[in-house]
């Protein structure tokens, strides 16, 4: 089925021409449309854009081959953002924060933790990249006056794409995080290789931005929206549904697989959002759950790698005003277990969204990353009778 897509903007050749803009088409499919089964409701998007309110919106820089020159490419990276609240861009949201392990960053966590707030865009990049993303939505925000304080701190997050991309060449410039975040909409997401997860692989096949969302049931429904950029992880350790399909996959000779043995070198990045009335300790609650959607995909947090999650909730306008008082809804904490379900979830089908819409990608030096093979994936669900008709 062709699927349109919003806030994607993919600059490819020479001198990144402008090879596809806003509502371009994408036929790739996502991980529902093989047959993969998921537990839960997702939204009509089944993307974090089904919180509304939430925006997202890419830019992919593809350029150049063979062998690596630093400076000059070959360039496979981009910028991925994500905006809480577009419509009120100086309104912050509450959020809370949580690493699984720290060998990564996120920028402006110190201030989450300490007020309880974000403020502004959230961006995702490459590791040698940060500084410059953060710097320009710092401009960007100056420029529209959507700063919350004087001051701003963006949170800005990495993970490292060296293996295809020359990441010493720091192409990611200004004016590139300011395509993505003026391009940035609700709808569909585009997924795989795409923005900041253009050059990311994890667990031994190619992978990169994924989405997903839930719809909680019961008297009161809210809906919880996940997005990852997965660079994580070895093919051994891949499983699907619950099926050991990355040893399947190994025991396959046709298999496009990496068995390089590199799970101790990457990362993932999470972002959560949710309409839920949530105050911060209960958002960072939600992001530790993150956690347990990356392990049934068979990540394990290994020490090479930065497992950094971000959770923040739409709900409760206006509370960071400067007025004296500000009067906020909370949801009991009696009532928190749907969304932690949520979370899990959600982590769990963003990250295999992201693997199967993935495409094939050589890279710097002929680096090779392979897709995830879709007839391979369904015939070793299919053996396990965990293939959904």
């Amino acid at each position: 089925m062709m699927k349109h897509y919003v806030g994607l903007i993919t600059l490819v050749g020479l001198g990144f021409t402008l090879a596809v803009s806003l509502g371009s088409a994408q036929t790739r499919p996502r991980a529902r449309d093989l047959g993969v089964p998921f537990d839960g409701t997702p939204g009509p998007f089944n993307a974090i854009t089904d919180v509304t309110g939430v925006h997202v919106g890419h830019t992919t820089l593809i350029r150049g081959e063979g062998e690596l020159r630093v400076g000059q490419g070959p360039v496979r990276t981009g910028v991925t953002v994500i905006l809480p609240r577009a419509e009120n861009l100086a309104d912050p949201v509450f959020a809370g924060w949580f690493a699984l392990n720290g060998n990564g960053e996120m920028t402006g966590t110190t201030w989450i933790e300490e007020s309880g707030f974000l403020e502004g865009p959230i961006s995702i990049t490459n590791t040698h990249s940060v500084g410059t993303v953060r710097d320009a939505i710092i401009a960007w925000q100056v420029e529209r006056g959507a700063a919350f304080q004087p001051w701003s701190l963006p949170v800005v997050a990495e993970t490292y794409d060296g293996s295809l991309n020359d990441i010493n060449g720091f192409h990611v410039r200004a004016e590139h995080v300011q395509a993505a975040l003026e391009g940035a909409a609700t709808g569909l997401v585009a997924e795989g290789n795409v923005g900041g997860g253009t050059g990311m692989r994890c667990l031994g096949v190619k992978c990169g931005i994924g989405t997903s969302s839930r719809v909680t049931q019961g008297a009161n429904s809210y809906t919880v929206g996940v997005l990852v950029q997965a660079n994580f992880g070895g093919a051994r350790q891949l499983t699907i549904a619950g099926v050991p399909v990355g040893r399947e996959l190994l025991g396959n000779r046709r298999a496009a697989v990496d068995s390089s043995g590199q799970a101790d070198r990457g990362s993932i990045i999470i972002v959560v959002a949710t309409d839920a009335p949530l105050l911060p300790q209960q958002l960072k609650r939600i992001a530790r759950r993150a956690a347990l959607g990356v392990a049934r995909t068979g990540g394990t947090a290994s020490n090479g790698s930065g497992d950094i999650f971000v959770a923040f909730s739409t709900a409760n306008a206006g509370a960071a005003s400067a007025s004296p008082t500000a009067a906020v809804t909370l949801l009991s904490n009696s009532q928190i277990s749907v969304l932690f379900q949520a979370t899990v979830e959600g982590t769990e089908e963003a990250i295999i969204n992201a693997m199967v819409a993935a495409e094939t990608m050589v890279g710097r030096d002929g680096n090779r990353s392979e897709a995830l093979p879709h007839d391979q994936l369904q015939e070793i669900l299919r053996r396990y009778n965990r293939l959904e008709p």
